[in-house]
């Protein structure tokens, strides 16, 4: 649902007290009377986070002048998000310059009531709460909203035109197809398809079932069977991880090592540059694949329309673990032509 309006000055906003701040010095809500505050709750391994990202680096970058203050609440998911170098490593590679502090016990976010990454929450001149958008989406809509309170601290120059939407999907009132809902590995919410199913911190020997259903991981090959990943396990030659999907482009939450090479086909195919993610390598062979070398969300497939896909990663090394895949959609073109 689309945020539209301004909530009444009611909830009044906490203070940010977390692990450890990146970036700068920390952000004291209190100490910031006078200006709009936008904070951002992510992790920068959920493809949720990412997409909202680059919008609300936008918005720093045009409004801070006016006093306007971004902070990012990192409350990661998986264990690898819970590490500062980790943390430095992926604010340095998204160019993140707003301040950002850790939460890792996720006390913040539950201070916040927080429950969906990413939200975001922005807090006027007074120190309340005045909007809080779970799962980001209404880009136009939120920056129209911190134009409003901006005015409202006085600002007497005409702010810059709100920023164009990214993705066609991105647009107020755009109808998009439905896609496969995000995937988990591991044996506490995994999603797991074979017939073997998961023996919790064991490695069990998986079976191509050769018979897939949308939404569901399959895997081949010897797989260790951790609480949020499978990790493979080199009894076999090589394993392999099965999806059936529906959607324009697929992410996933991976690592490995700098040897940790993944082959990648979808449809029994070997990408290409039309539909290969930002992450993925084309061989002089024509073998699509991707180094896993840290652990973060990998663009793996990148298709310039929606579609039913299968795809398939495999790969011989030991240090390869999956975590969760999530799924891009695209815009669903008008059937009436305006011309």
């Amino acid at each position: 649902m689309a945020v539209n309006e301004l909530l009444p000055r009611t909830n009044r906003a906490h203070e940010l007290y977390g692990d450890f701040w990146f970036n700068g010095d920390p952000v004291i809500v209190s100490a910031l009377q006078g200006s709009v505050i936008l904070v951002f709750f992510w992790d920068y391994a959920m493809a949720g986070s990412l997409r909202s990202l680059p919008y609300v680096q936008e918005w720093h970058r045009k409004y801070s002048s006016y006093g306007f203050v971004t902070a990012g609440v990192h409350t990661p998911r998986f264990a690898f998000g819970r590490k500062p170098d980790e943390v430095e490593r992926a604010l340095g590679r998204l160019d993140v310059r707003f301040p950002v502090v850790m939460d890792n016990e996720g006390e913040i976010a539950a201070r916040y009531a927080v429950r969906v990454w990413p939200t975001l929450v922005l807090i006027d001149r007074h120190g309340f709460i005045r909007v809080q958008d779970p799962g980001g989406g209404s880009y136009q809509s939120i920056e129209r909203l911190i134009q409003s309170l901006l005015y409202e601290t006085g600002v007497g120059e005409e702010l810059p035109l709100p920023m164009d939407p990214l993705r066609e999907a991105d647009r107020e009132g755009a109808f998009c197809y439905r896609v496969t809902p995000e995937i988990h590995a591991g044996y506490l919410r995994g999603t797991l398809g074979n017939v073997e199913g998961y023996s919790p911190e064991s490695v069990v020997e998986y079976k191509d079932p050769g018979i897939y259903f949308d939404g569901r991981l399959y895997a081949n090959g010897s797989w260790g069977n951790n609480r949020d990943s499978l990790q493979f396990a080199p009894g076999s030659d090589e394993g392999q991880i099965i999806i059936d999907y529906q959607g324009a482009g697929v992410s996933g939450v991976l690592s490995g090592d700098p040897e940790c090479e993944i082959t990648v086909r979808q449809d029994d195919l070997y990408l290409t540059a039309a539909n290969k993610g930002d992450d993925v390598r084309l061989g002089l062979d024509g073998r699509s694949f991707l180094v896993a070398k840290e652990p973060r969300l990998y663009s793996i497939v990148k298709s310039l329309e929606y579609g039913e896909h299968l795809l398939r990663l495999a790969t011989s090394s030991g240090a390869f673990t999956v975590y969760t895949f999530s799924f891009s959609t695209s815009r669903i073109p008008e059937l009436v032509s305006h011309n």
